[in-house]
């Protein structure tokens, strides 16, 4: 179950970029703006496919389906859910320290990987209308701490949430900036 979720977060990650939110009322940077016209209103979570087969097309989340490919949770994410995913962008894993992605994609650190992934998926549908300050359980075991301030909404004190609402047939993706690392994961050794 715990794969299933990883993969369905990562791949959610990528539609952030193919499929709109809702029009300029959300606070979304103009430069995290997806490419294409579609909107949630007139495009249904099943058009849009699972979450597999749209990350798989969405360059800025490479980094994040080629993590999800070694750490075995690909098929996860094309089926099972709904799940919450807070995404991180390609941007955001290059901003770990040199090297670490690198070492978190070798086998003997699939464990730490997996760990790092799920951290990021919650169960459920989250919406960002329903989104209160607080803490919440990630399907990884540890918690995420929510803060809201003037609408902003971060994530343990160091990741922004800039695109919010982005729907999949099996869950909605929030993206973030920063890549969390849960506190079961000690990434110094990993260096």
């Amino acid at each position: 179950m715990k794969k299933r979720t990883v993969a369905a977060a990562l791949i959610a990650a990528s539609l952030v970029l193919v499929a709109c939110g809702d029009d300029a009322e959300d606070s979304r940077p103009a430069d995290t703006t997806p490419s294409t016209e579609a909107t949630t209103e007139d495009t249904t979570a099943a058009e849009l496919g699972n979450l597999v087969e749209v990350a798989s097309g969405n360059s800025n989340f490479s980094t994040l389906v080629a993590a999800v490919d070694a750490a075995g949770l690909v098929e996860t994410l094309a089926e099972g859910g709904p799940f919450t995913v807070f995404a991180p962008t390609n941007d955001a894993f290059a901003a770990l320290p040199a090297g670490l992605v690198d070492a978190l994609l070798l086998p003997e650190n699939k464990d730490a990987l997996t760990s790092i992934l799920t951290y990021h998926v919650v169960e459920g549908q989250v919406l960002a209308a329903q989104v209160r300050p607080g803490t919440i359980p990630t399907v990884e075991g540890s918690t995420i701490a929510l803060t809201a301030d003037g609408g902003a909404v971060q994530l343990n004190g160091s990741s922004n949430v800039i695109a919010t609402d982005v729907m999949a047939s099996n869950g909605v993706i929030h993206v973030i900036d920063a890549v969390l690392v849960p506190p079961t994961v000690d990434v110094e050794t990993l260096l």
